[in-house]
């Protein structure tokens, strides 16, 4: 094991795609291995911190569905976009029109959202219609200086059924239509895993993070002084790529 590796104190984790694919009537399955790989890192003695860009449900439901597959995890290891959005909003007095999904509307429960000055976009799912997307256009395009927050800039990610478009493709077109640059609340911003780092209580010296696509996740790691999830093959005995899986660039785990 590298000497690195023995000074980490703690690990930032990715969590769809990486420890389960999304998806189905339970929500989503483990992959393979992932479940004993959480178990090994805590009788390790090591802390976790999951980072998720999940806006399908609040904390707890995510929380409750992971624990369902047999996950060792706590709504006090999850760092999500949604409250760290919830914590701009109240700082910067802004009032938001939301078109997130129907299991987020409970996290915004506390906002104010009369006279939307905002629009604040998520993973909405089926609730990314035209009707709903125009809908945000005219909110956006009406103001003297449009304002829009995005819950993440992922491009896709995998369900049991396969891919699914992610919310970054609908902030672009957003983006475009408005002439505006989308604030990302979420992975990879670079305060999103300091937000997490903070929360978990290790400094990024003596963090490590594992997570999918390597160009969203490991990036922003990176620009926070943690190490990237490669090197963690010697701490985890491997997260490697599956060769059917390298196209779309996915990390299940692996035993090596």
């Amino acid at each position: 094991m590298a000497a690195w590796a023995r000074a980490v104190r703690g690990l930032l984790l990715d969590v769809s795609g990486v420890l389960y694919d999304s998806g189905g009537e339970g929500g989503g399955v483990p992959i393979a291995g992932s479940v004993e790989a959480v178990r090994r890192i805590k009788a390790a003695g090591l802390k976790l911190q999951f980072c998720t860009n999940e806006t399908q449900a609040t904390r707890e439901k995510f929380v409750k569905k992971l624990q369902g597959m047999g996950f060792d995890i706590s709504v006090a290891e999850v760092t999500a976009p949604a409250p760290a959005a919830c914590r701009i909003l109240k700082e910067r007095s802004l009032r938001p029109h939301l078109l997130v999904h129907n299991d987020l509307l409970p996290e915004f429960a506390e906002i104010d959202k009369t006279n939307p000055n905002c629009v604040v976009i998520g993973d909405a799912a089926e609730n990314f219609t035209y009707a709903n997307l125009n809908e945000a256009f005219r909110v956006l395009i009406g103001m003297e200086k449009p304002v829009l927050i995005s819950l993440g800039r992922g491009r896709y990610y995998k369900e049991t059924d396969g891919l699914k478009l992610d919310v970054g493709a609908y902030m672009k077109a957003l983006e475009y239509a408005c002439d505006v640059q989308a604030e990302v609340v979420g992975k990879p911003a670079k305060m999103f895993f300091e937000s997490a780092l903070a929360e978990m209580g290790v400094p990024p010296q003596q963090a490590g993070c594992c997570g999918c696509p390597q160009r969203l996740f490991c990036p922003a790691c990176g620009t926070s002084g943690l190490r990237q999830h490669v090197a963690l093959r010697e701490l985890l005995q491997g997260c490697n790529r599956a060769p059917e899986l390298q196209s779309q660039k996915l990390c299940p785990w692996k035993q090596i």
